[in-house]
């Protein structure tokens, strides 16, 4: 089953963790920086974990207000998502892995409901669902 894409965009990272990444419309260009716990010098520049961590936490925001909205509840504007990654040898030594925690704060709801909301938010943000049950990536070499 082939999903209908409604929106799409593309990155270019050169360097690696030690270089640039821009993405295709030229609205976002970063300097990228190896930490110092992954043997980097560390510095001013960002890196994967921190982007992931970022464009998650805005994207289960906006699943929050979104389910919210279902439920005939505001967000208040000081509503926030800390999304905070890891990273780590697998323990199958073959790789790398992830170690995801996610944190809303929903000030002016009650815990009941901003449980319920964060639970179906997790149930709905893309993000979650990939860190869930993965997806499928189409290989190529040009």
């Amino acid at each position: 089953m082939t999903m209908k894409i409604l929106y799409q965009t593309s990155a270019t990272a050169t360097g690696g963790r030690t270089g640039t990444a821009t993405v295709d419309d030229g609205s976002l260009t970063l300097s990228l920086t190896t930490p110092k716990e992954l043997g980097g010098t560390g510095g001013d520049g960002t890196n994967p974990e921190q982007l992931f961590a970022s464009g998650y936490a805005a994207c289960f925001l906006s699943a929050l207000r979104f389910i919210a909205g279902r439920h005939k509840q505001t967000l208040s504007e000081e509503s926030s998502v800390t999304v905070s990654v890891g990273i780590g040898p697998r323990a199958d030594g073959a790789g790398f892995c992830l170690d995801v925690a996610l944190n809303a704060s929903l000030p002016g709801l009650d815990t009941k409901m901003a449980t319920r909301l964060v639970e179906e938010a997790h149930a709905t943000c893309p993000y979650s669902h990939l860190t869930r049950e993965g997806t499928d990536v189409r290989l190529t070499v040009s």
